[in-house]
Formats: C-alpha cells, sequence, structure tokens
C-alpha cells in the first residue's frame, strides 16, 4: 500500500486475489495428498477392521490440520512481504 490507510491499487488487489487463489488451492492439494499417503492403503488393501477405520481417521483428522497451516503459511509469507522488491535480485548489492 502507499502509505498509512491509503488505497490499494489495482495491482496490489491483484496480488492480493493470487496469492489466495495459490492459498486455497495447494492447500487443497497438499491435503489431497497427505490424506491418499495416509488412509490410501486403507481404501487399496484388505487391512483388519482397527487399522482401516484408524488410517481412516487419521487421514480425516490431519487433512484439514495441513490445509489450515498451508493457507495460514502462504498468507502470511504474502503479508510479511516474502518476495524481493526487485525480482531477479537476491542481494541488495546486485
Amino acid at each position: 500500500m502507499s502509505g498509512y490507510g491509503g488505497r490499494r491499487t489495482q495491482a496490489e488487489r491483484d496480488l492480493i486475489t493470487v496469492e489466495i487463489g495459490y492459498a486455497l488451492c495447494s492447500a487443497v492439494f497438499a491435503a489431497a495428498v497427505l490424506f491418499g499417503a495416509v488412509a490410501g492403503p486403507a481404501l487399496l488393501f484388505e487391512l483388519p477392521d482397527l487399522a482401516e477405520k484408524s488410517l481412516l481417521r487419521a487421514g480425516l483428522a490431519l487433512a484439514p490440520v495441513v490445509f489450515v497451516v498451508r493457507v495460514v503459511s502462504v498468507l502470511v509469507r504474502l503479508r510479511t512481504g516474502g518476495q524481493p522488491s526487485q525480482p531477479g535480485r537476491t542481494n541488495p548489492d546486485s
């Protein structure tokens, strides 16, 4: 933003929109991969009832946690300015 309490430019609003979309899509992907890794064996193989229920419950419990952690981590990075101000330059002296 340009100054305290100022209005956001169109580019800043577009950046926020893209970052929110990226956060949600990457969080859905991460949660799906985790669910598949944890609960996948229970869905693919014939396991004892206790193991099958445990894996499914673990997958259902961990997937939302991973989703929330991923969304928060991406949006906090946006808020703290995780990207350099000059693309391609990583050192202020370059």
